[in-house]
């Protein structure tokens, strides 16, 4: 958030996936990125404690950070479970898989 102006100045990562990452790749993404998040909180953690002062507009930035890194992880898990439910309804039905539309009266 700006001081300055009081607006959310907070962007989203937004890192499109590869459509050809099979799920298995997606959760090894999905680590990677939580595991940066983990990284940078702890290491941010370590400069709160140690400092005798905070810089709101680096915290607010840094935080920002991690709420970017965390949501790829979040998309990339969700992506994940959705082909992985996408291969179990195909298999279930033999790959014979469609959109059937009915008149609703």
């Amino acid at each position: 958030m700006s001081l300055s102006e009081g607006k959310s100045t907070l962007r989203r990562a937004n890192d499109p996936l590869d459509p050809d990452a099979t799920p298995h790749d997606l959760l090894n993404g999905a680590i990677e990125w939580l595991q940066y998040a983990r990284g940078l909180s702890e290491f941010l953690a370590d400069l709160v404690h140690e400092s005798d002062a905070v810089d709101c507009r680096r915290m607010a930035l840094s935080l920002e950070a991690i709420a970017a890194l965390t949501n790829m992880g979040v998309q990339c898990t969700a992506q994940a479970h959705a082909r992985m439910s996408w291969e179990e309804v195909q298999l279930l039905h033999g790959g014979r898989v469609g959109v059937e539309v009915r008149d609703v009266d």
